[in-house]
């Protein structure tokens, strides 16, 4: 039997960073948990901070193997990029005193991997995450978001091990 992996998928922003954690043994995911850190603070910087210890304690309190986050994604608002690339960078920080792997995957990937079109709005994302999950709740959109960031990781983790077993096989 495969191993299981336990992926924290992280979809940051400044005011609310989703989490998502599942547990992936082959080509399977179980849900494990999943939520929103809430920024309520004005100041950025405390904002950040927030961040940064919230990731901290998720990952001390659920003991991921790997996480996976969602890179930044420039649209017409360089200072959102800016301070949605700082809030990622404080999630990130938080693994640096772990042994973590972390991996990024761009939001048009993800959705991709998860709906089949990069093009998914959030909804399509929400529904697909209940469905392939097994769950009865809904999910809040930045929960599902994440979530879809973990199983986008676990599916590509799965593809890249799939790929060497076959170049191994070949020599």
């Amino acid at each position: 039997m495969p191993d299981t992996v336990r992926i924290l998928g992280i979809d940051p922003g400044s005011r609310i960073t989703g989490f998502g954690i599942v547990d992936a043994t082959g080509p399977d995911c179980r849900f494990v948990h999943a939520g929103a850190i809430r920024c309520t603070d004005k100041d950025f910087n405390d904002r950040l901070r927030h961040i940064h210890a919230s990731v901290r304690e998720l990952i001390a309190e659920w003991s991921p193997d790997e996480m996976s986050v969602e890179q930044v994604f420039v649209s017409q608002n360089a200072g959102s990029a800016l301070k949605l690339g700082a809030a990622r960078s404080a999630a990130i920080c938080a693994s640096f005193d772990t042994s973590l792997v972390i991996a990024e995957y761009a939001p048009r990937a993800i959705k991709l991997a998860v709906t089949g079109t990069g093009g998914a709005d959030k909804r399509q994302v929400q529904h697909m995450m209940k469905a392939i999950l097994g769950l009865r709740e809904n999910l809040q959109a930045d929960a599902a978001d994440a979530l879809a960031v973990a199983m986008c990781h676990a599916n590509s983790r799965r593809l890249a091990s799939q790929v060497a077993k076959s170049m191994v096989a070949r020599r």
